[in-house]
């Protein structure tokens, strides 16, 4: 039985970030809440984000614990913004573009994805050069979809 209840729980586990995005957007019941969600999200992501950037300044002392928390904290909210830009939900800062040339947002979607998880094995690695080249990375995505698809 605990067998079973472990096999579970992993397999729980393993879907969830599947079912996340489609969980999601069942939930906006109003364009309004689409857009509070994505913008909720995209805060939290953005303060743990910036909680290592003085670590990787040489502002504060690099923490690896730390780093690694904050950097899962990133890379799991990061799954979760895309589903709430749906049709309809356009405003709440995100220009148009977002809906006129949605191929490039979502390959601005895809590269952060993908320097995420290389921000990810930095800081499993413990190497703090490592986790500085990838939070680069990282910010620069950042940046590109913000110069390209939000007003500011």
């Amino acid at each position: 039985m605990k067998k079973l209840a472990r096999v579970l729980s992993v397999a729980c586990i393993a879907a969830a970030p599947m079912l996340l995005p489609a969980t999601a957007a069942a939930q906006f019941a109003k364009p309004e809440d689409a857009i509070k969600y994505r913008q909720s999200v995209l805060t939290v992501m953005s303060n743990h984000f910036g909680r290592i950037a003085p670590v990787v300044r040489g502002q504060q002392p690099y923490d690896p614990a730390q780093v690694q928390a904050d950097v899962a904290i990133v890379a799991m909210m990061s799954k979760l913004p895309w589903s709430a830009f749906g049709e309809g939900t356009e405003g709440g800062g995100a220009r148009p573009a977002v809906w006129s040339d949605n191929a490039k947002f979502k390959q601005g979607q895809e590269r952060l994805q993908g320097d995420i998880a290389k921000l990810v094995a930095a800081a499993q690695s413990g190497d703090l050069a490592q986790v500085r080249t990838a939070y680069g990375a990282v910010g620069a995505s950042c940046k590109a979809c913000h110069d390209n698809f939000r007003n500011r």
